[in-house]
């Protein structure tokens, strides 16, 4: 039986964060960060069944082409990933009344919608991109017994091209899901490493009133090429979803919508239309 201090339920018996019950989420289900974004997907519905929010968790649920569906904002950075997938997982995986593990697992389909900037000059913005691998700095998925998911092989290339300081967490690397690329990939969508940040300010380069560890770090990132995949963009969420979906036995994907491009200089005239395109694209995907 799972401790009440390890697994903490509200009085309705949702889960802490999340404030879900079950009965309240799909197998589907798309993440975005910003809570606001959560009514951009869901207003291409059909309808609605359930909505809620606690703090930056904002859940609905619905159907779409006749598919059920559930959207959630997750908030900014990898630790907010932690408190998701681990309730998520709790909701299909683990009998909150009994609080033992289900015999029978339930796996999640989890889509990442964001948006980024571009990090190579021949991903144009307007464009998207799916995430082969999530590229993680932040450390996180170390906390958890993740040896066997992770692709150690890219980490010692990037660890000796970057000369990655020993002082920082050992960059993790996972793999998508294949099932899900399958599903999402076309001819519009670009393939590479989605690098994964603990922060926005020094650990992705910025410079305001702290000097930085390496100040060539960046420009290491953009150059490394493992096997003809490249750095193609720099977040803060798809390494912790590929990690922890990976450990937990679910599919996940992270879909990019390229709003600038920091090797050209360039930004999106209408960075609006370009996540729309990407989320009616995700969404037609989904129920294909």
């Amino acid at each position: 039986m799972i401790k009440e201090s390890e697994l903490i339920l509200n009085e309705d018996g949702s889960v802490y964060h999340l404030n879900l019950r079950p009965e309240n989420i799909a197998t589907d289900i798309i993440f975005v960060g910003d809570q606001y974004r959560v009514d951009k997907v869901t207003k291409h519905f059909d309808s609605i069944e359930f909505t809620t929010q606690k703090r930056e968790f904002k859940t609905t649920t619905g159907t779409y082409k006749g598919k059920r569906i559930s959207v959630m904002s997750t908030g900014i950075g990898p630790d907010n990933i932690d408190i998701v997938l681990n309730e998520l997982d709790a909701l299909v995986n683990i009998d909150l009344e009994s609080r033992t593990i289900k015999p029978t697992h339930t796996a999640l389909n989890i889509v990442r919608i964001g948006t980024s900037g571009s990090l190579q000059s021949d991903i144009p913005v307007n464009s998207f991109v799916l995430s082969k691998y999530g590229l993680g700095f932040d450390g996180m998925l170390h906390s958890y017994d993740c040896e066997q998911h992770l692709e150690s092989d890219i980490e010692d290339a990037f660890i000796e091209h970057t000369n990655w300081s020993p002082k920082k967490s050992r960059p993790y690397a996972v793999k998508n899901s294949e099932v899900l690329e399958s599903k999402l990939a076309s001819d519009k969508t670009f393939l590479g490493f989605t690098a994964t940040a603990g922060g926005f300010y020094g650990p992705q380069g910025r410079i305001l009133r702290l000097a930085l560890q390496d100040h060539d770090l960046n420009s290491k990132i953009d150059n490394f090429n493992f096997k003809g995949i490249k750095v193609t963009n720099l977040e803060m969420e798809t390494s912790a979803i590929y990690g922890l979906s990976k450990l937990l036995g679910h599919h996940a994907c992270s879909m990019n919508a390229i709003i600038a491009n920091r090797a050209n200089g360039t930004f999106s005239e209408d960075y609006q239309a370009v996540v729309e395109d990407l989320i009616v694209y995700t969404l037609d995907k989904l129920v294909g």
